[in-house]
């Protein structure tokens, strides 16, 4: 069932840098995802980046694309990280669309651009990691965006973000699916 937010296929490596475009045309919805569950990084004997999808991750997966299920997206932009690939290809494949990996969105990447990145303008959902997101919330706390009193970012949620004007003018908070 798709939840009502108005209120992994092919990838394929696109530039590294958002395209610029008129602030004035900057409006749409950035749906800013934390990967889906990957198991403990201490358990995994591989390179990092390679840890996929637990089983309840590939089931939290199935259920993000659920609630966009309908939602107009312009983009999907992924860390190419394995598990935020695996967290995307089910709204990817439902959507029609090609995953953009870019690096701005891995791990220890910085938040700052992220968020200018992500902010080019259209809807888009953006998928990372606990640090980038973090950071990206920090971010909005400092341009005055009300975040509550302890933003959260569960593995699997979700942050609804509003733009217009090339400027987030609400942030909204969705728990990881059931």
């Amino acid at each position: 069932m798709a939840l009502d937010v108005t209120g992994a296929g092919n990838a394929e490596r696109r530039p590294e840098r958002a395209e610029r475009t008129d602030p004035r045309t900057q409006v749409g919805r950035v749906f800013l995802i934390r990967h889906a569950e990957a198991g403990e990084r201490s358990e995994w004997t591989g390179k990092d980046r390679d840890r996929p999808l637990t089983a309840p991750g590939r089931i939290q997966a199935e259920r993000l694309a659920d609630r966009l299920e309908g939602q107009p997206l312009d983009r999907i932009l992924t860390s190419g990280y394995v598990r935020c690939v695996e967290t995307m290809a089910p709204m990817a494949a439902r959507g029609n669309l090609i995953p953009t990996l870019v690096s701005w969105l891995e791990e220890g990447a910085d938040a700052a651009e992220a968020l200018t990145a992500l902010l080019a303008g259209g809807s888009v959902a953006a998928c990372s990691h606990g640090d980038v997101v973090s950071g990206i919330l920090f971010e909005l706390a400092d341009r005055g965006v009300a975040l509550g009193s302890s933003p959260r970012m569960q593995k699997g949620s979700m942050w609804v973000l509003e733009v217009v004007q090339g400027r987030v003018s609400s942030a909204r908070y969705l728990p990881p699916p059931d």
